[in-house]
């Protein structure tokens, strides 16, 4: 086809461009691998970016299994799009729309190609990507290195993936979440590769989400075949899978990088499961540790409080920042932790947090954060959206239960 030969020489622009940046990251990353031990060596940056040069920063959209599992339709698809804009959301970052399981009928085509459910999506999903596409946004859809996808509902890609690439790339679609269910004992390492390449092959640029959910620790082996991958189990909407979570995937924190993100799996905020504090420091986290932002809820009916939370700004920008360095914990003691991430322009985000049943004081000293004992900063409250000036030595702060602040700190000029 005429758009996929375009693709294809812009593929070869795409690499080059990947090289660029290469550049820029080495120039500009000293600052940050002075705070903590968390940054990457200049040198493993490089591996972080597969052929595709996609996803220098996490991505951010949303994903329809957390809130609908199998019960999807074209018009909530288009609805959520609609959502997405006229809330303000896209205009902040969110710009994939990603189909979970479900979408295709059980049986391929008598040509082998997977067709979308005509009871859900008569209209198909090139016609959905085309409406997707008209509001400034992108499309995700879901397949399976296996027979079957997980619901069983739909086949998986295993042995198709040449076709089914193409067939992704034919209809437009963005972004791939490639599950890891009957896959017949068959090694991800051989499995996943084989639909890298073959999305590669159709010179169509496609977000490659690996969720082979940590099983053989893809964050040591990944970056040369996915955009992202998932470090840990399904989450769930509950505190105790959430905060789990969080720990599971801060264990592979320096192997994250631009170009290659580990994925603790989709955001639940707004679901119901969790108190708005919790909430907080789910987003907060997420955001810090450089997790794709993926809104898990249903953002045509959100309230006040999800809007508040995942439209903030301010914690974006720490997801979204250039330096691209996971954040990792730095202290726990008693469930009081303080997780750190070094940031452009020698700054750093600080997440003083709560797990503890009951109220505290959570402390983050210079030491701690990896300061210079003397060094004096300003110190912005991301969540108040208020700035301390001149504070040294710590930081500090009350907090209840199961709550967490979040600050930028800026060191002054001497």
């Amino acid at each position: 086809m005429a758009m996929q030969s375009s693709s294809f020489s812009g593929g070869w622009r795409c690499k080059v461009l990947v090289f660029c940046i290469l550049v820029v990251l080495n120039a500009s990353a000293s600052a940050g691998s002075r705070l903590l031990d968390v940054s990457v060596s200049r040198v493993q940056v490089k591996a972080y970016f597969i052929a595709n040069g996609l996803g220098q920063t996490p991505p951010m959209g949303w994903n329809s299994w957390n809130r609908f599992n199998c019960n999807i339709n074209e018009s909530l698809i288009r609805e959520t799009a609609d959502a997405m804009v006229s809330t303000g959301l896209a205009a902040l970052g969110y710009k994939y729309i990603n189909l979970d399981d479900c979408w295709a009928e059980l049986n391929r085509d008598n040509q082998g190609n997977m067709v979308p459910k005509a009871e859900t999506f008569p209209s198909g999903i090139k016609a959905l990507a085309y409406y997707v596409h008209r509001k400034g946004l992108k499309l995700g859809i879901y397949s399976d290195a296996g027979n079957l996808t997980c619901s069983k509902r739909m086949p998986g890609s295993l042995g198709h993936e040449e076709q089914d690439a193409k067939t992704f790339a034919s209809w437009g679609i963005d972004y791939l979440k490639y599950d890891n269910c009957e896959n017949n004992d068959i090694s991800v390492k051989e499995r996943y590769p084989t639909m890298s390449q073959a999305l590669l092959n159709t010179g169509w640029p496609i977000f490659f989400s690996m969720c082979e959910w940590g099983r053989e620790d893809p964050a040591t082996w990944a970056k040369s075949v996915g955009n992202s991958w998932r470090t840990t189990t399904d989450i769930v909407d509950s505190w105790t899978s959430m905060t789990s979570i969080a720990d599971q995937n801060d264990k592979w924190a320096s192997y994250a990088g631009p170009g290659g993100w580990n994925d603790p799996d989709m955001l639940e905020v707004g679901n119901g499961g969790m108190t708005a504090e919790e909430y907080r420091a789910h987003f907060s986290i997420w955001a810090l540790a450089k997790a794709p932002l993926l809104v898990g809820c249903d953002i045509r009916a959100m309230d006040n409080t999800t809007f508040e939370l995942i439209s903030n700004p301010e914690v974006i920008a720490v997801n979204q920042d250039k330096l691209g360095i996971q954040g990792k914990k730095v202290k726990s003691n008693n469930d009081l932790e303080v997780w750190v991430d070094p940031l452009e322009g020698n700054k750093v985000a600080v997440i003083l947090w709560n797990r503890s049943s009951s109220n505290a004081t959570v402390t983050a000293s210079w030491s701690d954060i990896g300061l210079e004992s003397g060094t004096i900063v300003d110190a912005r409250d991301l969540w108040a959206h208020s700035t301390q000036s001149s504070v040294s030595r710590e930081i500090s702060a009350e907090l209840d239960s199961h709550a967490c602040k979040m600050y930028i700190l800026t060191p002054q000029k001497a």
